[in-house]
């Protein structure tokens, strides 16, 4: 078992790489924080709940020898709807395309039926190099981290393959973030950067301001309200009658839910609740375009919306 913990010589001749990896793992084991950290800015929504991801956010890590290009998948799970079928199918899809996958596997918690199951479903891709990530290491001792390496070594063993590498990270804590980068990075193809330097997600922004909103309506009502919220930004416009050097961004955004009762729990007494979500979001609106935003958020119900495919598809899915 090959467990990495510091950085490999880099090759004498300097050749350029870029391509792609995803980072898999059953729902809430750091996927999305990692790919903010390899990244440096804030391009997946992360939450402490599962099922948060829903939308295949590319992070483009670029450096002077290679660009790799991280598409954050959602968790594959056991389907109980017609959305958890789709995202489960956009894991498969992404798997098949990319040069590298990255199963992630939170050190704090044992091995269960949920990461076998993705482990079985690795088995089945031959051809694709597979690195384990042990993440959230600076939640346990060293004794509990070496109990959880030697369990996914046994792991791949037992399903008949072997991880090209085991590396134990925390990207809260930043500790192996660049080594995990520096080991990826030889297993991606030769070539030039496939995205011109500066990008740092080729997710359209419309998109990546409803994750950031719907990640702000979230927060506080996870156990209420897990699963049932979806935001779609309407329009984005520019305000007219602003000087060129005080702009001002207009955004019309709807956050949707199943049930007209769970319309109180999102808006909050007197508006308290959607005004706080309003004010959260819009900051991180405005780091992520570098424009000032005028913010405007409606809350619709649409009945049912993740077993409706008619609805799926309105909103996105």
């Amino acid at each position: 078992m090959s467990v990495r913990t510091q950085s490999s010589e880099k090759p004498a001749e300097a050749v350029h790489r870029a391509g792609f990896a995803c980072f898999v793992g059953r729902p809430n084991a750091g996927k999305s924080t990692l790919t903010n950290a390899l990244v440096g800015q804030k391009v997946a929504i992360t939450a402490n709940q599962p099922q948060t991801t829903r939308h295949t956010v590319r992070g483009i890590v670029h450096r002077s020898d290679a660009q790799l290009i991280l598409v954050d998948t959602p968790g594959l799970h056991k389907p109980r709807t017609l959305l958890g079928e789709r995202l489960n199918d956009i894991v498969r899809t992404t798997w098949a395309e990319v040069d590298v996958i990255g199963f992630c596997l939170p050190a704090n918690e044992k091995l269960g039926p949920g990461d076998r199951f993705i482990a079985k479903e690795l088995a089945s891709i031959k051809k694709t190099p597979k690195i384990a990530i042990v993440t959230k290491t600076d939640l346990v001792d060293s004794k509990t981290l070496a109990e959880q390496l030697i369990a996914i070594d046994q792991l791949g063993k037992e399903l008949g393959f072997e991880w090209a590498e085991i590396v134990p990270v925390s990207a809260v804590g930043d500790k192996q973030v660049g080594l995990l980068a520096d080991l990826i990075v030889p297993l991606l193809p030769e070539g030039p950067a496939l995205y011109p330097e500066g990008d740092l997600t080729d997710e359209p922004e419309q998109v990546m301001i409803a994750e950031l909103i719907r990640e702000a309506a979230l927060e506080g009502v996870r156990d209420e309200l897990p699963h049932s919220i979806a935001v779609v930004v309407e329009e984005m416009l520019p305000r007219e009658d602003r000087p060129a050097d005080k702009p001002l961004l207009d955004i019309h955004a709807f956050v949707y839910i199943e049930r007209p009762s769970q319309k109180g729990i999102i808006i909050g007494p007197k508006g308290k609740r959607l005004k706080e979500v309003g004010i959260k979001s819009r900051k991180q609106i405005e780091a992520l375009l570098g424009t000032p935003v005028f913010l405007d958020l409606h809350v619709k119900v649409a009945k049912d919306w993740q077993r409706d495919p008619r609805q799926l598809r309105k909103l996105g899915f």
